[in-house]
């Protein structure tokens, strides 16, 4: 099962059909509220989809905190997590559950977005723009 549908590292993203970068678009944060990936332009960030019960979930958030917090302390670095069910339904939880899981299981200190879809007609358009 994939569980990172994406891996990118982004400097700077450009886009198809919305002549937008990657850092032009405003998402939503775990509490649904609006967070701007603008703050992020000029820093290289990791993109990331993620599932809870994926049978990778936990070298994968391991791996993830580990990385945020060797290069992240510096401002220049940033893991984005976008949780998503849409394969195998490894991510069934609630904003709240996710959340709670990540942090008090691995400790992780990056952003969190809202679950999203990644592919098809449905797919987050800031995500979507990664491909």
């Amino acid at each position: 099962m994939l569980t990172w549908l994406v891996f990118g590292v982004l400097i700077a993203s450009v886009t198809g059909d919305e002549n937008k970068d990657f850092y032009s678009f405003t998402v939503k944060d775990a509490q649904d509220q609006d967070f701007a990936l603008e703050q992020f332009r000029g820093k290289v960030t990791l993109v990331v989809n993620v599932a809870s019960y994926c049978g990778f979930t936990e070298k994968h958030y391991e791996a993830l905190t580990k990385l945020d917090g060797i290069l992240g302390h510096d401002g220049y670095f940033r893991v984005l997590a976008f949780p998503c069910n849409q394969f195998g339904e490894q991510e069934p939880g609630s904003m709240q559950e996710i959340v709670n899981f990540v942090v008090n299981t691995f400790h992780a200190e990056f952003p969190i977005f809202k679950k999203i879809d990644v592919v098809g007609e449905n797919a987050d358009k800031a995500f979507k723009n990664l491909y």
